[in-house]
């Protein structure tokens, strides 16, 4: 597994780990169609919630939070649109929320959660 893809990956695996423990039920993990991935699909409370997840070892390729603007936006949007048809029974009540996972080479691993990030 290329570093890129493990520093995903676990990033995916610590944003799972923080929602579970905020009371969310992950409902898919890297859900796909042949337009892309939704990273995660949860339910919190009466939301059903796409979730994109950004995973940053350091700030060379800028803020995760700057990687998720304009066309990414849409194109989770979409994706939303395409898990929805797939699951007429899901709830009506949608968010977009971003997860930042920060790991930085020495100190703890971080988390911010940003609800209705778009």
């Amino acid at each position: 597994m290329r570093a890129k893809d493990a520093l995903g990956r676990f990033g995916e695996d610590v944003a799972a780990r923080h929602l579970a423990a905020v009371g969310a039920e992950i409902l898919d993990r890297n859900w796909r169609c042949r337009e892309g991935e939704l990273d995660l699909v949860v339910q919190d409370g009466e939301s059903l919630v796409f979730c994109e997840v950004k995973t940053r070892s350091g700030t060379r390729y800028g803020s995760a939070a700057e990687a998720v603007v304009g066309r990414k936006a849409a194109r989770i949007r979409r994706l939303a649109a395409r898990w929805l048809a797939e699951h007429p029974h899901a709830s009506s009540l949608v968010r977009f929320d971003v997860l930042l996972v920060s790991r930085p080479s020495t100190g703890p691993v971080r988390v911010e959660h940003i609800r209705g990030a778009f």
